[in-house]
């Protein structure tokens, strides 16, 4: 009979593979829509980057998710919580700058710039 913790860490290596293969995956249609529409679009280095960039958001998403279930659920100790918030904060700082760099401003100046929008 498997324990918990076997569950938990073959959980976590789940969802690892997973956040990998959506990174390589948007990689990949990223490269695709470059192939298929090439010159058709304004800016395609532009678009190709957003597409690697969004890719790589949601892969991260995915292998956050896998640490937290390794380190929590598999050992819940001081050490392996520091690690996971060291982890998590390198892995959010990155996120953030994915986004600004996609995006071109802050993730919390969306919320300001809506009600503006509203009132026009």
């Amino acid at each position: 009979m498997t324990s918990f913790n076997e569950v938990a860490e073959n959980t976590g290596l789940v969802v690892d593979a997973i956040g990998i293969l959506v990174i390589v995956l948007g990689l990949l249609i990223a490269t695709l829509r470059l192939a298929v529409s090439g010159r058709q679009v304004a800016d395609p280095y532009r678009r190709l980057r957003q597409d690697i960039g969004r890719g790589i958001l949601l892969g991260l998403e995915f292998l956050v998710a896998a640490d937290i279930i390794r380190t929590v659920a598999v050992k819940p100790t001081l050490e392996g919580v520091l690690v996971l918030g060291l982890i998590v904060l390198i892995r959010t700082f990155l996120s953030m700058a994915l986004q600004v760099e996609l995006e071109g401003r802050w993730p919390w100046q969306q919320a300001a710039a809506e009600p503006a929008r509203r009132k026009a």
